[in-house]
């Protein structure tokens, strides 16, 4: 099943390719689906605490985070994989590829109850773009493509595309304010060079400040200089 993941990896990865395609084994996405595999089995056993503590060391290790008893179908492959989750009841099937920041997760605390179905179940041949997220128990169906940042939050049939809203594009008409909120022209680098003399300093005229160090007269006069 290792050398299937490989594969996977090379077939849907184009910048593997010639003597780049050793890169495959650093690869973030295959590291955290064979930990899964290995958390998963544990978990199935029944065992306390070892499958979610390896699950956790997966996260630090590769940004992914699977829960150990998500259900994860074969040739499956998460290219770049930082930030995807996935939850405890999700169920993901064969050769789905997801991008990074993918969520799989539940509605919230307060709707989902325990020991119930609470995330997704995501069809064959899927494909979840980035930062796609699938809330709650809905079932995305075969031959999907889900595009970026799209959030769906209920079931979608099979050979479907969901589609995120577009970003609106404008021209701006009128000049950026800089940082200091000055306009361009009040910015002393940007404002044209005057030609007019600068006016006088209101205090031009005043009689020049004495610095000198003046003591006191002592009482009864002046301190005669001898």
């Amino acid at each position: 099943m290792i050398v299937e993941d490989l594969r996977t990896a090379c077939r849907k990865d184009p910048a593997l390719h010639g003597i780049n395609v050793v890169e495959v084994l650093l690869y973030p996405g295959l590291w955290a689906i064979w930990f899964h595999r290995l958390a998963h089995r544990l978990h199935r056993m029944r065992l306390p605490l070892l499958p979610r503590a390896l699950s956790q060391f997966s996260r630090a290790m590769t940004g992914i985070e699977i829960h150990p008893g998500a259900v994860i179908g074969r040739r499956f492959f998460i290219d770049h994989g930082m930030g995807v989750v996935i939850g405890e009841t999700a169920v993901v099937g064969d050769d789905v590829m997801l991008y990074h920041r993918v969520t799989l997760g539940g509605t919230g605390w307060w709707r989902d109850r325990k020991a119930t179905k609470r995330h997704p179940t995501v069809g064959d041949r899927v494909v979840l773009g980035v930062g796609a997220t699938v809330l709650g128990p809905v079932h995305v169906g075969d031959d999907t493509v889900v595009g970026a940042h799209a959030l769906v939050l209920s079931d979608v049939p099979a050979h479907s595309s969901v589609r995120a809203g577009h970003a609106d594009i404008t021209t701006r008409t009128h000049p950026v304010a800089d940082p200091f909120g000055q306009t361009p022209a009040a910015s002393p680098l940007l404002a044209p060079a005057s030609t007019e003399r600068p006016e006088e300093d209101s205090h031009g005229s005043d009689t020049p400040l004495d610095h000198g160090i003046h003591r006191p007269d002592t009482p009864g006069g002046a301190v005669p200089v001898r």
